[in-house]
């Protein structure tokens, strides 16, 4: 068994407790009853061209182990924003990626009483819409759908929850078909994840084949492998307009040096 595969079955098992019909209604009311969480999407674009960054936390991953165990992510979620990101994703997964929803719920209610907010992804192995309806509950702008790690059936059940939820997609490939898959779906964000997720190994070079083949109107990110100016150039070059990036600002004593390195090549 691979490790996505070992990840989504243990995600389906976690949540079965929870499952229960979630219904367009419901989560369109919830989205009028709630503040509107900032655009994610519009983030991702910014004005001046220039490489938009999705800020990372987490606190340990299967390919990279024990990154920074006892971040606070509220602490991490300040010093991104004081650095100039553009968005945070906040891994929720906690069996192995050492995040919690209450992560992304402090991170949001802290933004949204404090100001300014900025948006932010649930970055998490979504299966079903009860998670959505958590995730619009918690404060994300937006959740993630892997597209090799869902049917057809469950991309639409997702997606269809978002867009009444009021929360923008961020569709997650790593090949051609896959990328197709996404577009049928009306995907409007779409990520190449450089990291192969069943044997975690990384290649920048699959964003650069993969994001000039986006349709024109779709938000390109580049998310793993991103570590330097000079990874964050070749994203910008193959047409990314985000890239989404962890590992390395989170071990980072100075994520605004980063960060400034990125904007420094692009």
């Amino acid at each position: 068994m691979d490790k996505l595969t070992e990840i989504m079955a243990h995600k389906r098992r976690e949540i079965a407790p929870l499952l229960r019909p979630v219904f367009p209604d419901e989560l369109a009311a919830l989205d009028r009853d709630l503040a509107r969480p900032p655009s994610f999407r519009a983030a991702l674009r910014r004005p001046d061209g220039r490489l938009a960054v999705i800020a990372e936390i987490k606190r340990r991953s299967p390919s990279a182990g024990v990154i920074k165990e006892n971040a606070s992510a509220l602490e991490q979620a300040h010093r991104y924003r004081a650095a100039g990101a553009g968005a945070l994703s906040i891994l929720t997964d906690e069996k192995y990626f050492g995040g919690r929803l209450e992560d992304l719920q402090e991170v949001t209610g802290d933004f949204a009483a404090q100001g300014p907010a900025i948006p932010c992804l649930r970055k998490d192995f979504m299966v079903h819409p009860v998670q959505v309806l958590q995730a619009r509950l918690a404060g994300a702008s937006a959740i993630l759908l892997i597209v090799r790690a869902l049917t057809d059936e469950e991309i639409e059940a997702l997606h269809s929850a978002a867009t009444a939820a009021g929360l923008d997609a961020l569709f997650e490939i790593h090949t051609e078909d896959e990328l197709a898959r996404a577009v049928r779906h009306g995907a409007k964000i779409i990520g190449v994840n450089n990291r192969d997720l069943a044997i975690f190994q990384t290649d920048l070079g699959l964003s650069e084949r993969l994001i000039p083949l986006f349709p024109k109107d779709v938000v390109a990110v580049s998310e793993s492998g991103i570590a330097t100016g000079a990874d964050a150039a070749r994203a910008k070059a193959a047409g990314a307009h985000a890239v989404l990036v962890g590992e390395s600002l989170m071990r980072a004593a100075d994520p605004a040096a980063v960060i400034r390195e990125f904007h420094r090549h692009v």
